[in-house]
């Protein structure tokens, strides 16, 4: 992991809405083996230790991260769009409550309107 998803992933996992879920992809960021989270193992307390991380290049990982954004808003059809600039980079509008943040990455913007959470 670089130090920026390193980052990311701590900033996902202090959020108040934050719980890890099954389908999930988790990371120990010392370690080379990423797990996936089974639906049976989402209430393990191995899952909350200070050291497993979510892995925010994995797809699946991305989905429940957007479910936890959206649960969090209170908003079950909340969605995130882009814009390309070649200046900024990307733009993703989380609507309606997080828009217009330039960010890296999709992972940033919903991890950014995580925070941003009621």
């Amino acid at each position: 992991m670089t130090e920026e998803q390193i980052a990311l992933g701590r900033r996902a996992v202090a959020c108040k809405g934050w719980r890890f879920m099954g389908g999930m992809r988790v990371l120990d960021p010392i370690g080379p083996q990423p797990q996936r989270i089974c639906d049976d193992d989402e209430g393990e307390a191995s899952w909350r230790d200070d050291y497993w991380l979510p892995d925010l290049t994995d797809p699946a990982t991305l989905g429940c991260l957007l479910a936890l954004v959206r649960e969090a808003h209170a908003v079950p059809f909340l969605q995130v769009s882009v814009k390309i600039s070649r200046e900024h980079g990307y733009q993703f509008d989380c609507h309606p409550h997080h828009r217009g943040q330039w960010v890296d990455s999709e992972a940033e913007a919903l991890v950014a309107a995580l925070e941003a959470a009621p």
